[in-house]
């Protein structure tokens, strides 16, 4: 059993616990928590689940490091304080630890990242022996593995679009649909994700990774961006109120230029209500899915749509990418030490899973 620990319990280490505590080759053997007030709670409460694991969470992160856990699954968002999470990763890869996170959005193809993000954990890497995996859902195998996946079954292949699109009422981060997208913001409001080569940041490594497996040559990344005020006032059931024509709705690309045109395509189309922009792509049903288009011969479409934690389909989307993420760990454990990607670390079957629940 290979002792895992979860670093974080929002919306995504809460997934984290109950995707290592359903894995049969793994044993969770730590809780890192910030908020004082869940130091001491059991792991299954802080989970959602209705057992007690027997694991009380803590803050001494010190102290988890020292026992040497095989694994580390760095759940603490990285949105807003990147060098932090950095420095939380280097650390426990220097520990001896694999570590998987969806926290640093610029490793996801680390061969494109930046020196000041890759070389602190190349050297963590030699000096402690540990390795480090980063992916998501999107950006993740919504467009690296499921798109070329898809790939694989044409005859002819055009043009790859990958596309997310979710009523963002449903997603429990308040700061960040407020104020890292804007919604609910003066239009002339300048959103962080939204700014000049962000989105390219964020989403580029999917391009080149995308790239990198199809053969062919990016020639640059552009970006598109467009916004919707809302015709009218809405409240909703967990993000509050919004007033009419503040920011509703936001449609942005990443496009990967191939000969001149953009033949790889990654697509946002995000609301905070269903009333607005409906002329813009609409999810098939629910909330909230993760599309693929294949244009070619054959025409392929693909939809993915996930519900976790009460039927909700943004906890489905961060449940797919823990499960991307500690499913990959006992393969990792056997891997040699090193930064890995998308394309490096394969996506199995669940072999051992079937018919098992801690629900």
């Amino acid at each position: 059993m290979i002792a895992t620990v979860v670093w974080g319990t929002g919306n995504v280490g809460r997934a984290a616990i109950r995707a290592v505590e359903a894995h049969p080759a793994l044993k969770l053997a730590a809780v890192v928590v910030h908020n004082p007030d869940k130091v001491g709670r059991d792991a299954g409460d802080l989970a959602g689940l209705d057992q007690e694991l027997g694991i009380t969470a803590t803050n001494d992160v010190d102290a988890v490091l020292a026992a040497s856990p095989r694994a580390v699954v760095y759940a603490a968002s990285g949105d807003i304080r990147p060098d932090d999470a950095l420095a939380d990763i280097a650390k426990t890869i220097r520990a001896g630890a694999v570590v998987v996170t969806p926290s640093l959005y610029a490793l996801y193809d680390h061969r494109s990242a930046p020196p000041e993000l890759r070389e602190p954990v190349l050297a963590a890497i030699a000096e402690g022996g540990g390795s480090l995996f980063v992916s998501g859902v999107d950006p993740g195998w919504g467009n690296d593995v499921l798109p070329l996946l898809i790939s694989g079954l044409g005859s002819e292949v055009d043009a790859i679009r990958c596309q997310e699109i979710f009523d963002y009422s449903t997603y429990d981060q308040p700061d960040a649909v407020r104020w890292l997208i804007g919604m609910g913001q003066p239009l002339d409001y300048q959103a962080p994700m939204l700014m000049a080569t962000v989105p390219t940041m964020v989403w580029g490594g999917q391009i080149r990774l995308m790239a990198r497996a199809l053969g062919v040559e990016v020639d640059e990344i552009r970006e598109t961006v467009d916004r919707r005020a809302l015709d009218a006032a809405v409240t909703t059931r967990t993000m509050g109120d919004f007033e009419a024509g503040t920011q509703g709705a936001i449609r942005f690309e990443v496009q990967g230029i191939v000969g001149g045109e953009p033949l790889i395509v990654i697509e946002h189309v995000t609301r905070i209500h269903a009333s607005c922009a409906t002329d813009w792509p609409m999810p098939p049903s629910g909330d909230g899915a993760h599309k693929v288009i294949i244009e070619g011969r054959p025409r392929i479409e693909v939809s993915v749509e996930a519900t976790d934690e009460g039927e909700n389909r943004s906890a489905g989307g961060n449940a797919t990418a823990v499960g991307r993420l500690v499913n990959a760990i006992d393969w990792l454990a056997q891997a040699d030490p090193g930064l890995y990607d998308a394309l490096d670390v394969p996506l199995r079957p669940a072999a051992g899973k079937l018919g098992r629940s801690t629900r």
